[in-house]
């Protein structure tokens, strides 16, 4: 007679083991060393300037201003994630903002479907992008500098020295845009609210995994029976939907619209998604990095006075940062590739 015993089961891991390898994780999270050096910013800057966190208004500028910031942010991480970027957000933001303005003064639709048309816009104008490069295999950088001029220019031709003054938007609008809700602004709340529906996109969905695939290899999602032109176009709308947003947005803060709305700001969009950890070859970053980095550059812009440093050190340090990310992109990218060259030459 034979007894068999059975194989003992691995022993579980100990929670405090667990505790050490989520902290591992984490550490090397690149949203983690962004969070570092926001919450290192603020503690430098608030104790030169108490006011600058611990004050209504410090408090109020903190998390309302990154706000139509992160909207264009998260749009642009999404189209750079698949290897393309997005230069003319900031042309769409201000014709949809002037759009919305001219609803509201010539037609006096209702608030919500002037939202909708501002949004609906955006994502046409960002379908165009779309179309261009997917179709016409025209480079991104090259049809979305191209439409920022041809958006513009539409702009300035259709608004001219025209400006859409407050008394001009309805007060509730208004009203929301400069209200709060548990001492956080409305605008914030909305911003935090797409960011968690983006990240739940990126991570969770199909849409977004092929996004990261697309931007991966190209051709070897194309290999694979991606359906990359439609990832593409679906890209592009988004990040145009989000710069229609981003606009009306805009005017529900500010309530005066000119010809300048938005200029620049797609650049900032850019560096914000970049220095958040979004790779701008493609294939890696993440929609919170992207947000996270619009926290820092606006932060930045707000502290730098605070610290007595001069306006042109201001931008000197948001480039040097877009370098240093874009260097250290390349150097983990690099790194990785010899390591999986490496696994490979051992296997």
């Amino acid at each position: 007679m034979t007894t068999t015993l059975d194989a003992p089961a691995p022993a579980a891991p100990q929670p405090r083991h667990r505790a050490a390898g989520r902290l591992t994780w984490l550490l090397k999270q690149r949203e983690t060393g962004i969070a570092v050096a926001f919450v290192a910013l603020l503690v430098v800057t608030t104790a030169v300037n108490p006011n600058f966190l611990f004050s209504t208004d410090g408090w109020r500028d903190l998390t309302l201003t990154p706000a139509i910031l992160v909207c264009l942010a998260i749009g642009q991480a999404m189209v750079i994630v698949t290897r393309n970027v997005d230069l003319s957000v900031g042309s769409t933001l201000g014709l949809t903002a002037y759009l919305a303005g001219r609803l509201f003064l010539d037609t006096g639709l209702p608030v919500i479907v002037v939202v909708l048309i501002a949004v609906a816009a955006g994502a046409v104008l960002g379908l165009v992008n779309g179309v261009l490069v997917a179709f016409a295999k025209v480079p991104a950088l090259v049809i979305t500098l191209g439409t920022l001029y041809v958006y513009r220019g539409i702009m300035l031709e259709w608004a001219g020295s025209d400006r859409i003054n407050a008394s001009d938007i309805p007060p509730g609008l208004l009203d929301f845009g400069t209200g709060s809700f548990l001492f956080i602004p409305n605008l914030a709340w909305i911003s935090f609210a797409l960011l968690a529906v983006a990240v739940y996109l990126m991570r969770s969905t199909r849409v977004g995994r092929e996004f990261y695939a697309i931007g991966s290899d190209p051709d070897a999602a194309t290999l694979y029976g991606l359906r990359d032109k439609r990832r593409v176009l679906q890209a592009f709308a988004t990040s145009g939907a989000l710069a229609g947003l981003a606009g009306i947005l805009y005017v529900s803060r500010y309530g005066t619209i000119s010809s300048g709305v938005g200029q620049g700001i797609e650049l900032e969009a850019v560096g914000a998604a970049v220095v958040g950890g979004v790779a701008i070859f493609g294939g890696s970053g993440t929609v919170l990095g992207a947000a996270l980095g619009a926290y820092l550059l606006t932060t930045i812009n707000r502290a730098l006075p605070v610290l007595g440093i001069p306006d042109f050190w201001q931008q000197a340090v948001v480039g040097a940062l877009i370098i240093g990310a874009i260097v250290l992109d390349r150097y983990f990218a690099r790194r990785q590739h010899d390591k999986l060259l490496a696994e490979r030459e051992e296997s």
